[in-house]
């Protein structure tokens, strides 16, 4: 079995954690910010350095490609570059330096492949800057619009179309991903959780991304002044959200033991500690792979009673998706690849989104998961050690290897 360098791989890593350092062991890498850009950059210098050829699309997606010995669509590794504010050093860029390292040792190997092979990056997949997250994969698979999308705007008023135009990364539309010239796609990312270090598992053979459903609850009220108006008179709607908050708690935890729900964010109106809000807004994230399980949960929110403590409830649907499976000579080649390195590997599916999931179903597509620390994330704690970022990177170069002999 041919291996990596993990040796190069490491000084990839350390590298790429100068662009947005923050100073704490982590990174604030926003996507198109001027860090990001600089990870850019740097990532195309040493694909040229490699003799790969170089595109951007229409949304500033970056695909280097490695000449193939036939006339056959390309394969592709990538993820982002893009982070949270006061991220980590792993996630999303992971998965690009790991397919730079497989170009690299393909390369220093002289080892041919039948198809191109190559690495890419999504803009904006992480939606830190500009909502919402998997932007451009969404755009490129027509799960977003496009223009849209451009108008979307970071905190300081920017829109993506504004900072996606100063960034010279704009391509053409025509090389976008798409099934004419790709067969494939290979995500590698860090697991975000602590499922595989728990279980001393080195790899995740990743089937595909769970379902999940998101809706905003708007609890309205009454406001009135907090030192006058009589306790027993009060429609107060921090209380009232407060009471649906734990009901949604207590009915969803008697689900499934596998069902996760998040209530995420919180805004009270007018949010004045003299005034009694009258308006409350709060979000609630649920996950499964069961379809059935996630009927359940919507099930549990259109029974919620529609008024509470003389408050109005009302729950809208933000957005939802249904569970991803992954192509499934993508995924054997990811397990036997693990099974003939000797990498412990558990099956599983991921709980957060990825581009991947947007990809799945319109080219092949597979995803390898390797541990997180403490199932650190979005933060400057997330690390995963380097023999097992190597395991990663092995268990691709392998897969991809595997996956070039077979496709046609």
């Amino acid at each position: 079995m041919i291996k990596i360098n993990k040796t190069r791989l490491r000084e990839k890593v350390r590298s790429f954690s100068r662009f947005g350092d923050n100073g704490n062991g982590g990174i604030t890498r926003l996507s198109l910010s001027e860090p990001a850009l600089q990870a850019r950059k740097e990532l195309i210098c040493r694909c040229r350095k490699l003799g790969m050829e170089i595109k951007t699309d229409d949304l500033g997606d970056i695909y280097a490609i490695r000449k193939g010995t036939e006339d056959l669509p390309a394969i592709v590794m990538g993820s982002h570059l893009d982070s949270v504010v006061n991220g980590g050093n792993y996630d999303g860029v992971l998965g690009v330096l790991t397919g730079l390292e497989v170009i690299e040792t393909l390369c220093a190997g002289n080892r041919p492949t039948r198809h191109p092979v190559g690495v890419m990056v999504w803009t904006n997949e992480e939606g830190a800057r500009f909502d919402p997250a998997m932007m451009c994969s969404g755009i490129v698979t027509g799960h977003f619009d496009k223009d849209t999308m451009m108008h979307s705007k970071d905190p300081e008023g920017v829109c993506f179309g504004e900072a996606l135009a100063e960034s010279d990364f704009a391509g053409s539309r025509e090389n976008r991903l798409n099934p004419r010239d790709y067969a494939g796609y290979l995500e590698l990312h860090i697991e975000q959780g602590p499922v595989l270090e728990t279980m001393k598992k080195e790899i995740g053979v990743v089937s595909g991304v769970v379902g999940m459903v998101n809706y905003e609850f708007t609890v309205t009220g009454v406001s009135d002044h907090a030192g006058t108006t009589p306790q027993k008179t009060r429609r107060d709607a921090l209380y009232a959200a407060s009471g649906v908050i734990v009901k949604l708690w207590d009915e969803l935890e008697k689900i499934d033991d596998e069902l996760v729900f998040t209530m995420g964010r919180l805004n009270v109106h007018p949010n004045v500690h003299t005034v009694i809000p009258d308006e409350v807004r709060f979000t609630l994230d649920a996950r499964h792979q069961s379809p059935g399980i996630i009927r359940k949960v919507v099930e549990v929110i259109k029974n919620l009673p529609h008024e509470v403590k003389g408050c109005s409830v009302e729950a809208k649907e933000l957005w939802a998706r249904d569970t991803v499976e992954f192509d499934k000579p993508f995924v054997d080649a990811v397990r036997d690849a693990s099974d003939e390195l000797g990498c412990s590997y558990l099956e599983m599916y991921s709980g957060a989104g990825h581009d991947a999931q947007y990809v799945a179903g319109y080219v092949p597509c597979g995803m390898i998961f390797v541990p997180s620390h403490n199932g650190h994330s979005h933060c400057p704690e997330e690390y995963t050690p380097i023999e097992l970022c190597a395991n990663g990177a092995n268990v691709m170069l392998n897969a991809l290897l595997a996956l070039d002999v077979k496709k046609s």
